[in-house]
């Protein structure tokens, strides 16, 4: 890891942040299995130093920015909140497309009043395949781009990202302003490092969900392979940090937003910045690729 920090949206912001998506119950759908323990979790990572943490008015729905609000609210004025809009959810909790213009101003102006601010710093735009939505829902990505600029330059948001895009569309939200990249990438799953590419290029944030995989059967889960297992015994770490501090070491332009719903988990995934892997570890690490 070449550096601790790194720019968003012209803040400083340190590479080990905080996701919020695990603070609701399960399928991020209703409240959390423990309130007062999601509460902690929040006020701990603050505590810890953590001064980046991602929300989304649609995890519960609004559970996890409620839980922010309560828990830190009022702010400090190096935390940087970024939330994410164009989705929205059903009664079950199933996710559904919301990507009109009029529909993600109006999420951004719910993100600001949940929060309880007057201006986010970034706000990600959640593109969704047009494959998997009704024809009604589809809105072209140059389209969608054009009002979060107009959010930005109304004062709503400082800035604006862009998650779950492939690299063409990383590239068309960039040259749009984007000052961020949020997809799925790890250890054991890296299609997507043409994109990381071009954020490193373009001086980008890239901020990897997913970081240590998940149960969906093309996400394997780093903890699990037998070679991070090894290299954690070996330094006396725990695999997840490995895992984690191989994407530090990737590009200095990883962000990182670990979630969880436990103090103790909390307390480990940001320990990974004391985490150093060596040039052997590296080596057999990047071999899994």
């Amino acid at each position: 890891m070449t550096t601790d920090t790194f720019s968003l949206a012209g803040h400083s912001v340190r590479r080990v942040g905080f996701g919020a998506m695990q603070l609701p119950g399960p399928g991020v759908f209703g409240p959390p299995r423990d309130h007062d323990e999601a509460v902690r979790v929040l006020q701990r990572a603050v505590e810890l130093g953590v001064n980046h943490i991602d929300t989304s008015q649609f995890y519960g729905p609004n559970v996890s920015n409620e839980l922010i609000h309560e828990a830190l609210h009022p702010y400090s004025d190096d935390l940087v909140l970024v939330s994410k809009v164009g989705a929205r959810r059903d009664d079950k909790g199933g996710w559904l497309p919301a990507q009109h213009p009029d529909q993600l101003r109006s999420a951004v102006h719910e993100n600001l009043q949940t929060l309880g601010v007057d201006r986010l710093p970034v706000v990600n735009l959640r593109v969704m395949p047009r494959a998997e939505m009704a024809e009604g829902d589809y809105c072209p990505l140059e389209d969608q781009l054009a009002a979060m600029q107009e959010l930005v330059d109304e004062g709503a948001l400082e800035a604006f990202g862009a998650s779950n895009v492939t690299a063409e569309q990383a590239a068309t939200a960039i040259e749009a302003g984007a000052v961020c990249i949020q997809n799925a990438y790890n250890l054991l799953h890296r299609d997507d490092d043409a994109t990381l590419g071009l954020c490193r290029e373009r001086g980008v944030a890239y901020v990897p969900f997913f970081p240590l995989g998940s149960a969906f059967p093309d996400m394997p889960k780093v903890t699990e392979n037998a070679t991070v297992q090894a290299v954690a015994e070996r330094r006396g770490v725990t695999p997840s940090q490995v895992g984690l501090a191989w994407l530090l070491d990737r590009a200095d332009n990883i962000l990182l937003i670990p979630g969880t719903s436990s103090v103790a988990h909390l307390e480990e995934n940001t320990a990974v910045g004391e985490v150093r892997l060596e040039p052997a570890d590296l080596q057999e690490l990047n071999g899994l690729g």
